[in-house]
């Protein structure tokens, strides 16, 4: 896992509910999958604010179960920017209280996840050089 002070503010904090759970009790890998997605396009949109589109996601290792009332915090953040193209890294924690009564954060996954700035209609859309500078890239 990643220094999580390089990533700021999580892009996205919920709390996990019954209705996220599998036939476990846990709750679903694709329910955190789609929190992942959520908060990598969130900081893909910061370079394509019009509308970007999922094309990859690398290896994703569920490290530690999710459960029913932690709080699922997604830190995302953009590592490379190509012509059309925006890859994140996506960090995932859960806060929960521990068997002593204390809470504790856990880093739950990663993931890299790559979009596709694209217009309305679908069509790729260059990604402005002046946003790319701005961020850095």
């Amino acid at each position: 896992m990643q220094n999580l002070a390089d990533f700021g503010e999580p892009r996205i904090k919920v709390v996990a509910l019954p209705k996220d759970t599998n036939s476990a009790g846990n709750i679903f890998g694709g329910w955190i999958l789609s929190q992942i997605d959520l908060a990598g396009a969130t900081a893909a949109r910061e370079l394509a604010p019009e509308r970007v589109v999922t094309i990859s996601m690398k290896e994703i290792v569920f490290k530690e179960p999710v459960f029913v009332g932690d709080v699922v915090s997604c830190y995302a953040k953009v590592i490379s920017v190509g012509k059309t193209s925006i890859t994140t890294q996506i960090e995932v924690t859960a806060l929960r209280l521990n068997n002593s009564g204390f809470r504790e954060c856990l880093p739950v996954t990663s993931a890299t996840a790559t979009y596709v700035s694209v217009t309305k209609a679908g069509d790729k859309k260059p990604i402005d050089e002046e946003l790319k500078r701005l961020h850095g890239f």
